[in-house]
Formats: structure tokens, sequence, C-alpha cells
């Protein structure tokens, strides 16, 4: 299958390049190659390369900045989809879009269905939201979009790395203990996504995360003793929960974004691996790979 992929430069285009089935055509586009608020870019794009799929991993993700750059998070997260849409069904491609789990506020106490009402309290998630809103209403439907959160990979930032790299640098750090999600890595995520790809009756919205919940403050301790348990960190420092009215950032964030990915299990015929197990797949390859010095 002659696959398109945009945002290849990102944590999951990369993780989606690195683990294609061996008789896929990659198409890998980063922003410099390919950006996604020129319309007449995209289907230029889509003429030269007649992909059968294209997945749209493109995204503005600076949540705080966004609040200050809203053009530019719209222009991205909802022009950029409209562009893509349009020339998917100017080319017959079919479309996998990929947003997150910010489109909620985070008021609700347990997972978030893929029927629940959006209602996201940040510009970041209000453009993504409006994102799939354009890809739904465009292809009626027929396209899929899979929402995800807490993203993280041996490549690129993320908070793993920045964790890390705070652990091995301070006395003592202090994480947010009241915000509750699901970190996933990014292969996971990848790998639902190659199944997804293999089911073309699979349309409209699914959710996938690993599996479990955690706080900020839970994937931060788990973090230091996966990674001191490797050898990757040398000793162990205080890590101090901390409540969000503690540490102010320009965008609010969803209390609890917990996704139900039930529907997506069923569909995909397995469950995706607990969040702690991931994380230690994913520091194993850190330390294999030598990628300490990258972080």
């Amino acid at each position: 299958m002659k696959t398109l992929i945009t945002g290849a430069n990102g944590q999951l285009g990369w993780e989606l390049q690195r683990t294609s089935p061996d008789d896929w055509r990659l198409i890998a586009l980063n922003h410099a190659e390919l950006d996604i608020t020129d319309s007449t870019a995209v289907a230029a794009a889509f003429q030269k390369h007649q992909p059968d799929l294209v997945i749209n991993t493109a995204a503005y993700t600076a949540v705080d900045k966004a609040e200050n750059e809203k053009d530019k998070a719209y222009a991205v997260n909802m022009q950029g989809a409209a562009n893509i849409v349009k020339a998917a069904k100017n080319s017959g491609a079919r479309l996998i879009h990929i947003s997150t789990d910010f489109v909620f506020d985070g008021r609700k106490s347990q997972p978030y269905l893929t029927g629940d009402k959006p209602n996201p309290i940040n510009a970041y998630g209000a453009s993504k939201l409006q994102g799939e809103e354009v890809v739904l209403h465009e292809t009626k439907n027929r396209a899929l979009i899979l929402r995800t959160g807490w993203v993280y990979s041996s490549h690129g930032s993320n908070f793993v790395k920045t964790m890390l790299n705070l652990l091995a640098q301070r006395e003592e750090i202090s994480v947010v203990a009241d915000q509750i999600g699901t970190p996933t890595w990014a292969r996971s995520l990848a790998r639902a996504i190659y199944n997804f790809a293999d089911m073309p009756e699979a349309q409209g919205i699914y959710h996938w995360t690993d599996a479990g919940i955690a706080g900020w403050y839970d994937f931060a301790v788990a973090i230091q003793d996966e990674a001191h348990r490797l050898g990757i960190l040398q000793g162990l420092i205080p890590v101090i929960p901390i409540r969000t009215e503690d540490y102010p950032t320009a965008a609010k964030r969803p209390p609890y974004s917990v996704l139900d990915k039930t529907a997506a299990w069923q569909t995909l015929g397995y469950t995706a691996s607990y969040w702690r197990v991931s994380l230690r797949r994913m520091l194993e390859e850190v330390k294999e790979k030598g990628l300490r010095t990258e972080i």
C-alpha cells in the first residue's frame, strides 16, 4: 500500500517509519517537505505521489504557546486538516487523522467515550476539535480519526526525556499530581494505526492509548524508577507531588483526560500494553542505542 505520512519528523511520524509493514511503500514528508497549511503544496504532493492512504500526524502541539499563537495553531490543526482532507477526497485516498484527548474538558470522572461531547478548555484542544469536525464533515464520517494522549518516544522532545534530564541534574523535582491521563508510547500508537489501516471498514472516531491511568507525578516516579533500574540514572532524588494551582501555565489542562479504548480494542482484537510496560521498553531502547546523549 502506498502511504503518505505528514509530520514525518514528529514522534509518531518517526515511529510509523520504523515500524511500517515490509510490503508497504511510504512517502514520509516532514514540515520542510510539505507544509500542510499550504493548500497548493498539499494538492501537488497528492498529485505527485497518488497515495492509497494518508496518515496525518502533522500538528501544532505547543499547548502553552497556542494561547498566544492561536492563528498558527488553527492554521495547522484546522486549516491544515482541511487541506489534507480535500486533497485526499480528490485523489480517492483514505485518511487516518490523529487527534487528542484535549478535546475534552476533564470534568468527567470516568474514561471518555468516543460519543461524549467535546468541550476543549485551551486553544490547542479547540483547534484540534475543529480539525476533527472538518474531517468528519468533508468525508461524511468515512475517514478514521484516532484520538490519543500523553505521547512519548525516544525521538524528539517529550515528558519522558525532559524528566530524565531534570532527574539527572537536580537534587529534587516537583511534578503536578492532580492531572490524570494515560502515557502512550508512540510505537504502540503506530502499531494500532497500521492495524486500523488494514481495516477499511473502520471509520469515524476511535480512542487509542496504552492501558491504565496515571498522573504526571506517577509518570515521573515511574520514569525515575525504571531509568535507575536500567542504569540510565545513577541515583534517586525526591519527586514531590504538587497541585496544578502550584504550577501555573498559560493553557489550562484537563484534570482528567483518560480515554475509553474499548471500541478500538474490540475492533483490533487486542488490548494495548500497560503504560509502565511500554515505558520500560522505550527506556530499554534509550539505553541500548545510546540515546541518552540526545536527551
